[in-house]
């Protein structure tokens, strides 16, 4: 008897984590309907974004959050993808833009796609890193997400950083804080950029254009369910400080973490702002070239 209730419980357990993994337990389609389908038997644990030569599609996440770990599984659509960008990324919804992007830029047949990162805080881009992966991101899933707590956020890939931006404040850059944000993910015409700088198109011949999301990952991470007031954004911190995500080893790069960095610049990296100079604005006006203050600090 006492096998069978525990038994019994397992199942139920498992059950239940099954069920909170489904897409519409944290995400809702924002566009693009008629381009979304939900295959398998399963219905919900894999989302699939169409692009065709009428709409992309994409979703986005029921609230915004607040520090945490997020993470999702993604097969990228293979064949000739020139011109299509893929998006998983996370966005504030305040006045003050803030934004953390993985955008995968496709390519033609038998050519790599290009991973692109970037960093926008209080409305400024200009953070592009553009790397190669060590594998094949169209023939099968793999996992990319953030880590974001007080002192750092993580770009992981596979559970391998490929990034991270930490609190800067001290040299004069602002940080994420106080800044909740959705998490978005799409598929979309990028023509005009995304592919040799937009000399090569799409192949509509090639439609629809099909990337695989599964596994969407927000249980450890602190929704912000009503933006009137403080009284989420202050649970958050609470959280923050109780969670594994903003506690030690958390905190600062492990030994591991800084020769993953090393390994990505040295093996994989395409394109860099830390490696270039780049423009200075001032009330608008283009000043002196130097490098973000940031940089030093970003690449071990």
């Amino acid at each position: 008897m006492k096998l069978s209730i525990l038994l019994f419980s397992s199942i139920a357990l498992l059950f239940s984590v099954a069920q909170a993994s489904k897409f519409w337990d944290d995400f809702y389609v924002n566009f693009g309907h008629w381009n979304v389908n939900y295959p398998g038997r399963d219905v919900g644990n894999i989302v699939q974004l169409q692009l065709d030569d009428t709409s992309g599609s994409g979703f986005r996440s029921n609230f915004p959050y607040l520090y945490g770990q997020f993470s999702m599984r993604v097969k990228l659509a293979g064949g000739h993808s020139a011109g299509t960008v893929t998006s998983f990324y996370m966005a504030s919804v305040y006045e003050q833009w803030y934004e953390l992007d993985f955008e995968f830029l496709g390519n033609v047949t038998g050519e790599p796609y290009i991973l692109q990162t970037n960093v926008f805080v209080e409305g400024d881009g200009y953070r592009e890193q553009g790397i190669y992966l060590w594998f094949d991101p169209t023939a099968d899933y793999h996992d990319y997400g953030f880590v974001w707590n007080h002192e750092l956020i993580l770009f992981t890939v596979d559970s391998r950083v490929i990034r991270v931006f930490h609190n800067a404040k001290d040299l004069g850059i602002p940080y994420f804080e106080y800044q909740p944000m959705y998490i978005y993910s799409s598929i979309w015409n990028g023509e005009e950029w995304a592919t040799c700088g937009g000399t090569v198109k799409p192949d509509w011949t090639q439609q629809p254009f099909v990337a695989s999301y599964t596994a969407f990952n927000v249980s450890n991470a602190c929704s912000v369910q009503s933006l009137s007031g403080e009284q989420a954004m202050n649970s958050c911190y609470e959280k923050l400080h109780q969670s594994s995500y903003g506690q030690d080893p958390n905190l600062a790069l492990s030994q591991k973490q800084i020769d993953d960095l090393r390994w990505i610049r040295k093996n994989y990296l395409i394109y860099d702002y830390c490696k270039t100079t780049v423009h200075e604005k001032i009330e608008g006006v283009k000043s002196e070239f130097k490098l973000a203050p940031e940089c030093s600090r970003n690449w071990p």
